[in-house]
């Protein structure tokens, strides 16, 4: 039985209405695409009083408690004027991000359209302040890095911005030293640890 044509009509008009409000969508986590690499298990686990000594008060501030950084302060002016290189997590060496996804955005803010193929870079949705907004966090420590936004109309190759907080990273130039990697530590790890104690008689 064939429909009405009459019937699908409204039909047909409302679609551009239903694929617009489809398209403006609110940034999303994204999935980690599949490493061939062999993946690292485990985090890097401190207490509260081992980053403290290992970071500044306003690394602490921003990478274990969340904290944001002046917008156009000396992190960004510094971050502006680097040339080519990797940047690294502050609190544990991962590797995060590099020159290639670096772009000016104007924000204020350490701007990249990507995270670097080192995949360490980990999106979660983050409901504070009232708002609906994708946290960045680093996957091996989980320093808080700063926020992913999308479709700004960039002209970048993802439209993505991953605002980072400058305070966050570390930067080697090109041919540069990267920082020390902290261990990672997981249940084996820390059952390993307690037995060689153990038999030492700590």
């Amino acid at each position: 039985m064939k429909t009405p044509l009459i019937f699908l009509l409204p039909l047909a008009s409302a679609l551009p209405v239903v694929l617009a409000l489809a398209e403006d969508k609110p940034a999303t986590p994204k999935t980690p695409e599949a490493s061939t690499t062999k993946m690292e298990t485990g985090k890097v686990t401190k207490t509260d009083e081992e980053w403290r000594k290992k970071l500044t008060p306003e690394q602490f501030a921003i990478t274990r408690r969340a904290g944001t950084e002046r917008a156009h302060g000396a992190a960004y002016e510094k971050f502006e004027k680097e040339g080519e290189g990797t940047y690294y997590c502050v609190c544990c060496g991962g590797e995060l991000f590099t020159s290639k996804e670096k772009f000016h955005s104007g924000c204020g803010w350490p701007s990249f359209y990507d995270s670097s193929k080192a995949n360490n870079v980990l999106e979660r949705v983050d409901n504070s302040h009232g708002m609906r907004r994708v946290e960045t966090v680093c996957k091996r420590c989980e320093a808080h890095l700063g926020h992913v936004f999308e479709k700004e109309g960039y002209n970048t190759p993802t439209d993505r911005r991953f605002c980072i907080n400058g305070a966050a990273l570390v930067f080697v130039p090109k041919g540069g030293t990267p920082p020390k990697l902290e261990e990672l530590s997981s249940p084996e790890v820390e059952k390993k640890k307690a037995e060689v104690k153990k038999e030492a008689g700590e």
